[in-house]
């Protein structure tokens, strides 16, 4: 379970943010998770609830942002967020996409105290 060392690298993130603003606690940490990203929410919250004791982060509140895949349309340049995984622009029909958001995992906020 890959989210377990995902969280002790958020942790060590989160004490070196605290230690560098002179903070004594974390109070709110919030991710980004891409649908694609390969992370299971529902398992990294878990994993931070377990790992977050004795730590800056002990107290925080732990936010997670799911985020859908944007592609973009490399013809006509329109983008779109997928409700299904469809690589296809409804614009003009083409295949010729880029996945522009939804496959990365980002730290997008601490609340520092």
């Amino acid at each position: 379970m890959h989210e377990y060392s995902i969280v002790q690298s958020l942790l060590n993130s989160c004490e070196e943010h605290a230690a560098e603003n002179n903070a004594s606690s974390v109070s709110k940490v919030v991710v980004k998770i891409g649908v694609m990203s390969g992370v299971e929410p529902d398992l990294l919250q878990t994993a931070f609830d377990t790992f977050k004791e004795k730590s800056v982060c002990e107290n925080a509140e732990f936010v997670i942002n799911i985020q859908k895949v944007i592609i973009v349309c490399n013809e006509c340049k329109t983008e779109k967020v997928l409700e299904e995984l469809e690589y296809k622009c409804d614009n003009c029909g083409s295949i010729n996409v880029e996945v522009i958001d939804g496959e990365e995992m980002y730290l997008m906020q601490l609340e520092l105290n």
